[in-house]
């Protein structure tokens, strides 16, 4: 081996044993390299689809916290005497995912419901009109929508819907509750509907229409008062509002009052973009606090700004975006704040879609008003507090009832009270129909040009609560204290000034 080694020059003799291939070296690597992988190949394919698997291979967990959801969806998958619908079940465990997060504003919608909820963002919609939230495992209402169905059919903030069409709505999230609601336009949902200070739930039937998503109305009043109502904090909203203030400006528009009475909210960016109308550039319009984030403000940039006085409406209808430009124009500008504590809702939501047209709503961190005060679940107290009228909280009565003379029932005493309100003479509210009240009913029918039958029901009875809501719009208590503040007229009632005048001894 040594002198082989020593003298490379002269290869030995070849002995003759049989026929030899010569390969080169490079050849014979790539055909090697080319042998093992085509093995590889084929070991692979029978491993996987062969009908006796050497291995079984198993799916890491990559996440621990997981293990113990998968193990019961095999025991469950294995054992359960019926066949899994796997998306069902996967749909479940999402639902019970955010369930467990205890927050109303936080909830999982599959396709359909997702639909649902992006129709809230478009021109129009078909249902009834009302903003709705999940509260104590039933739905209560946050606000209905300005000239929708439920409005005119005497729906109110913080009512509670027990059912939909006899289906109870316990354990709903707001989106399940939304699939019952809604529906094409002409058709009719019954709710069954549990309301502050009235003992027995009430049915109120309502017919679906078509809802517009106009979010401003706005008319210009005696003495240069513009008067604008923001219904919700859409897309358009700030551009509709816009267009409303150039046109008063031109027509000597002296003061203004927002109105954000029963506006349940909307776009955040939207809120903050009409309070810098008004608020000076360089001061905080909010404060916004998100989890892993330092604590940030959203200060007013310059730009127009409306420099006349500025009054805002409030109820406990008004919720999230709108309590931004109440608390905004309050703790800025001291603009006077009217009407009664709002809704108190101080967090704020995110949207994410999933690939499969379900989407993910969930809070991602709170906001504060411009002087760091969270508003959640406490709201905005108004300077001035001014109720509604009591009868603007009577419940609705059915058109499919008959309600004559000789009759006692609750009923009986809301129509009194209705028409009481509307200045008829009905004799003792104590819910007897008697001669007296058939009297008041014949009355009001002769006015509205119906047959003077002194028998409510049907048409009758659905333009008795029309009288009643118009009343409550002309005799809009609230919109004339804002006007009476502006112009330095409003005096406060009788006990108002002596409550105001014993908490200022108390000081």
């Amino acid at each position: 081996m040594d002198e082989q080694n020593q003298q490379p020059t002269q290869p030995p003799e070849e002995q003759k044993v049989g026929r030899v291939i010569r390969i080169k070296p490079f050849t014979f690597i790539m055909f090697t390299f080319l042998t093992i992988l085509l093995t590889a190949g084929l070991t692979l394919f029978a491993l996987t689809f062969g009908e006796e698997k050497i291995v079984e291979v198993k799916v890491p967990v990559e996440r621990e916290e997981f293990s113990k959801l998968y193990d019961a969806y095999d025991e469950l998958n294995e054992k359960y005497y019926k066949d899994l619908d796997p998306e069902k079940t996967v749909q479940g465990a999402i639902d019970g995912l955010f369930t467990s997060l205890e927050d109303p504003y936080s909830d999982y919608m599959d396709a359909t419901e997702s639909e649902q909820f992006n129709a809230d963002l478009s021109s129009s919609f078909e249902g009834i009109g009302a903003e709705i939230q999940a509260a104590n495992g039933y739905i209560k209402v946050v606000s209905p929508i300005k000239n929708s169905p439920a409005e005119r059919a005497g729906m109110l903030p913080e009512d509670l819907i027990l059912e939909v069409d006899g289906q109870s709505l316990q354990g709903y999230t707001a989106s399940e509750a939304v699939l019952l609601i809604r529906g094409e336009k002409g058709t009719t949902v019954t709710l069954k509907v549990q309301r502050e200070g009235v003992d027995a739930p009430i049915d109120v039937t309502i017919e679906r229409a078509e809802i517009p998503v106009e979010t401003v109305y706005g008319e210009l009043l005696d003495g240069g008062v513009a008067h604008l109502q923001i219904t919700s904090f859409s897309d358009e909203t700030y551009n509709e509002l816009v267009t409303y203030l150039e046109q008063y400006e031109k027509e000597g528009m002296t003061s203004i009052v927002l109105d954000v009475r029963q506006n349940p909210g909307g776009y955040l960016h939207i809120a903050s973009n009409i309070a810098n109308l008004f608020v000076p550039a360089g001061e905080n319009i909010l404060q916004t606090e998100e989890k892993n984030k330092p604590a940030e403000a959203l200060k007013a940039t310059s730009g127009k700004k409306y420099d006349v006085p500025v009054a805002v409406l409030i109820d406990n209808g008004s919720a999230s975006a709108s309590e931004i430009l109440a608390a905004a124009l309050l703790e800025t500008i001291n603009a006077p704040v009217v009407g009664k504590t709002s809704f108190g809702k101080g967090t704020m939501q995110a949207a994410e879609s999933m690939d499969d047209g379900s989407t993910l709503k969930f809070t991602t961190g709170k906001w504060l008003t411009p002087k760091g005060n969270w508003v959640n679940e406490t709201g905005i107290t108004p300077t001035v507090e001014v109720d509604y009228p009591e009868y603007a909280s009577l419940p609705y009565i059915s058109p499919e009832i008959e309600l004559k003379e000789g009759m006692i029932s609750e009923e009986v005493k809301t129509v009194e009270q209705m028409l009481q309100a509307l200045g008829y003479e009905v004799g003792e509210l104590d819910g007897a129909f008697d001669n007296t009240l058939e009297a008041a009913v014949k009355e009001f029918q002769q006015q509205a040009q119906l047959e003077p039958t002194g028998v409510l029901t049907g048409d009758a009875t659905t333009a008795l609560m029309t009288a009643l809501r118009d009343q409550l719009d002309e005799d809009d208590r609230q919109l004339k204290a804002a006007i009476d503040v502006l112009n330095g007229t409003y005096e406060a009632p009788p006990a108002e000034q002596a409550e105001a005048e014993a908490a200022t001894e108390n000081e």
